[in-house]
């Protein structure tokens, strides 16, 4: 919507460009988009948009803070994706979530029910300076950040870091310009004594083949499918086995030997497909949302061993907020996770925890995207 107001019905959003949109992913409240020249537009909250103008005009606004590291672990507080602590109530029945304001943006609400005032946004498509050369494939948008894959295997970034999301080893709270993010290059460096000498693992792989990023973590496949996350911990979201924020691209090392094909990545949880089609699910739990039959978080990519998943072969993931989906190589669309605005497809507003089948009457599944609170399909009819 070029008004920057709520729509009801689907409308044309006008690139300042002839060139074909080829690629396009929403965060929660921002959007960003590839042509067919490599370019990325984007649009939304104006924190999530490049531009050294708009971030001084932030600050001077005190919106955000302007020290650029935030010492406040994530692991410590919760946090929403507004920015500030939150207290999470695990208990369904008493509702959602509670989310404490962050004292650096006030006025503003908890992420579900807040639309941020019309000032913080810019409702036309920016250009996104790449620099020269610079081709884009495919992009991914989280909570209040942005990944950018470049054809060359590169990974880009730029919005909120304050987690570690974006991968520079900083809780680096806003970068305002896109960012190469160390993928390849190093992992995670060895602890140990000031004496010893640092260990550096080699990642598998040449160039990383896909992104996904989550509210506040992020997640990348390199071409011999190592699995890389980084940012926000504290449900175990990065499947490292620990609740800690990761501030560098780190491998999952439990998926050694696997091959990862598809990742896809929630408000708190992460899923993965790998190329046998097995999938596997990581993070927060608390509405059923890694589909393993219990609401137990899991901090370790668990397989999904469900009986309706038996001889399926997945091929697609997509996950909403608190929601996850499946399309199966043989057509069958599968879901789970928090159903409150029956986003799951079953027919009624009841959570699932495991994967349960979508009755598609007719129609050939052929893609699935979920947003936050809903689920898109996209389907062929047979002839």
């Amino acid at each position: 919507m070029t008004s920057g107001k709520h729509g009801e019905t689907p409308e044309p959003f006008p690139l300042p460009t002839e060139a074909s949109v080829l690629k396009a992913a929403a965060g929660w409240a921002h959007c960003v988009s590839v042509t067919e020249m490599g370019e990325v537009y984007t649009w939304g909250w104006k924190e999530c948009i490049p531009s050294e103008k708009i971030v001084r005009d932030l600050v001077a606004g005190g919106i955000f803070q302007t020290d650029s590291t935030d010492q406040v672990s994530g692991k410590a507080q919760g946090s929403n994706l507004i920015g500030g602590p939150v207290s999470h109530v695990d208990n369904k029945k008493a509702g959602e979530e509670i989310g404490k304001r962050r004292k650096i943006a006030p006025a503003k609400q908890e992420l579900d029910s807040s639309t941020p005032g019309d000032e913080l946004f810019t409702v036309s498509a920016c250009l996104v300076n790449m620099g020269p050369g610079v081709r884009i494939s495919t992009v991914a948008a989280g909570g209040r950040h942005t990944l950018a894959l470049s054809d060359m295997g590169q990974v880009w970034g730029w919005g909120y870091g304050g987690e570690g999301q974006l991968g520079l080893g900083t809780r680096v709270k806003m970068v305002a310009t896109p960012h190469v993010i160390p993928c390849i290059e190093q992992s995670a460096l060895g602890k140990g004594s000031m004496s010893s000498s640092t260990q550096v693992s080699k990642v598998p792989g040449s160039y990383v083949k896909g992104i996904a990023c989550g509210g506040r973590h992020s997640a990348v496949i390199t071409d011999a499918g190592a699995l890389l996350t980084f940012g926000w911990g504290l449900y175990g979201q990065c499947g490292q086995g620990t609740n800690n924020d990761q501030l560098r691209p780190t491998c999952v090392s439990s998926l050694s030997g696997k091959q990862v094909e598809k990742v896809a990545a929630g408000l708190w949880h992460t899923i993965c497909i790998t190329v046998e089609g097995h999938v596997y699910a990581f993070g927060g739990n608390q509405f059923g949302q890694l589909g393993t039959g219990a609401e137990q978080a899991e901090t370790l990519p668990r397989l999904l061993d469900a009986p309706s998943l038996e001889s399926k072969h997945a091929k697609i993931v997509s996950c909403g907020a608190r929601h996850s989906t499946i399309l199966t190589e043989d057509g069958k669309l599968f879901s789970w996770g928090w159903n409150k605005y029956g986003q799951l497809g079953l027919g009624d507003s009841a959570d699932r925890n495991i994967p349960s089948l979508v009755s598609i009457d007719g129609s050939l599944p052929t893609n699935v995207a979920c947003g936050w609170w809903h689920t898109l399909l996209l389907a062929e009819r047979p002839l």
